[in-house]
């Protein structure tokens, strides 16, 4: 029999997955370990970090080396692997909270030391394990369980912060543009330096049934609808960019990761010591 693509990253006897029906958790897991097979990756020299919540369940599944890490530290914990063995492929899934609501200053200083891994982030617009309330990507007016006359606060974007802050790949896709996601996903994978893919997923059990997304089909309506290409949203007037997001490949540039700058001042200092 011939295996499907990725199973071999998989653990056997694990599906059905815990997640609920609707979330796109499984979607990105299964563009991940295409991607792995697609690109030659082996176990034994690739480690998945994960941190709390419904993404952090992903290292459950897997035949990789993973770490189950702390709440919001998942990055950190994953700098240091990366900064110890270089020559692992280290890659981080998280939700919002962990990437940017309660880890928000990891992300930030992943991205400026230039660290070379990868984030993949699930943004489900809100705490989905622990009951659906707001998080740091929730968007304005949105209702949750701690903001029921809707979000007074605006969400991060995510991809605006991780360009900000130095990351060399930024990318937004979706379970609806799951193609894309992919085509997305391996190209951080093969992107030297700090790589972003930030995947918008509605929580269906929470976060839709309280802003009108109340089945799965009415969540990848407004994704189709509302997730535009890159170029299209970039052409839209500054006012009309409110109502719609961009999917695809959003920074692409080649500054040098953290190791690359660290190898180098190592050799000049030893040159002067002499």
């Amino acid at each position: 029999m011939v295996q499907a693509q990725g199973m071999k990253f998989l653990k056997e006897g694990v599906l059905p997955h815990m997640w609920c029906p609707g979330c796109g958790i499984g979607v990105v897991l299964g563009a991940l370990l295409r991607s792995f097979e697609e690109l030659g990756y082996e176990r034994k020299n690739t480690v998945v970090v994960t941190g709390i919540g419904c993404t952090g369940k992903a290292d459950d599944y897997l035949t990789t080396n993973a770490l189950h890490t702390t709440h919001g530290r998942a990055l950190a914990f994953a700098t240091g692997i990366k900064a110890f063995n270089p020559k692992l492929n280290v890659v981080v899934l998280m939700g919002d909270g962990d990437s940017v609501t309660i880890g928000g200053n990891h992300f930030i200083h992943a991205a400026r030391r230039n660290i070379d891994l990868t984030a993949i982030i699930i943004n489900n617009f809100n705490y989905g394990m622990t009951g659906g309330q707001v998080s740091g990507t929730t968007p304005c007016g949105a209702v949750t369980q701690t903001s029921v006359y809707g979000n007074p606060e605006r969400g991060f974007d995510i991809c605006a912060l991780a360009e900000v802050s130095g990351a060399n790949y930024v990318a937004r896709a979706t379970p609806y543009h799951v193609w894309d996601l992919k085509r997305n996903v391996k190209e951080a994978l093969m992107k030297k330096g700090f790589s972003v893919v930030e995947v918008y997923s509605p929580c269906p059990t929470h976060f839709g049934k309280n802003n009108d997304m109340k089945e799965t089909r009415d969540m990848l309506r407004w994704l189709k609808e509302k997730g535009l290409p890159v170029e299209e949203y970039r052409r839209l007037r500054p006012s009309e960019r409110q109502d719609f997001f961009a999917v695809g490949k959003l920074v692409d540039r080649d500054e040098p990761d953290f190791n690359t700058r660290y190898e180098k001042n190592r050799e000049i200092a030893m040159a002067r010591k002499g």
